[in-house]
């Protein structure tokens, strides 16, 4: 439910998720002109992410549980298509605000638009509520890549990196050029295979 069969994932070679995995910013530019990937008006769909966990008190007993918390750019939610705001607004660019997936609003405290969850000693405002098709992004909360670097000292780096292709049938060459780039060090997947692994 959380894969679309055009999308993939990038992690750093030998990473077995998000977390274990680190994409520098020259990473992020060579996968996005990759033969496959498709483009909008906005150039390539290739969303470079941050993931983090945070912790926040789970509803009913108050005891506290991990949350992630996803820094995204512009071209996320033309990746993840996915990805619908069903109340408040979007975040601002460039601004410590967040939106939170349905499901982490449904089972964590203090997640309802106008409240805030603390990041870093600092309180960043709930100001939108999504959904994503019931996928694993209902979970989490999103925020601006560009401020959550910053916050947790990552410089011009991400975990991952996002991409959708002309058609899932361009993951072959995608792959090879990339594995086959003396630049690259990475790992290429289609989102349905990650999501299993």
């Amino acid at each position: 439910q959380s894969a679309a069969p055009e999308n993939v994932v990038v992690l750093r070679s030998g990473s077995n998720s998000e977390m274990m995995s680190i994409l520098l910013g020259d990473d992020v530019r060579y996968i996005a002109e990759a033969p496959g990937v498709a483009r909008d008006e906005n150039g390539a769909l290739a969303s470079p992410e941050l993931y983090v966990i945070i912790d926040r008190p789970k509803k009913g007993s108050g005891t506290d549980a991990n949350v992630p918390l996803r820094g995204v750019t512009r071209q996320a939610m033309a990746v993840h298509g996915d990805f619908r705001l069903v109340e408040g607004r979007m975040f601002g660019w460039g601004l410590n605000e967040v939106v939170v997936g349905v499901g982490a609003r449904r089972e964590f405290e203090g997640l309802e638009v106008g409240e805030s969850i603390e990041v870093k000693g600092e309180q960043w405002p709930v100001v939108g509520v999504f959904e994503a098709n019931g996928g694993v992004a209902e979970a989490e909360i999103w925020v601006d890549s560009a401020v959550l670097q910053p916050a947790y000292q990552r410089g011009n780096s991400y975990q991952a990196v996002y991409a959708r292709l002309v058609s899932r049938d361009a993951f072959q060459e995608f792959k090879d050029a990339l594995t086959a780039d003396p630049r690259l060090n990475v790992k290429p997947l289609r989102e349905s295979d990650y999501y299993a692994e």
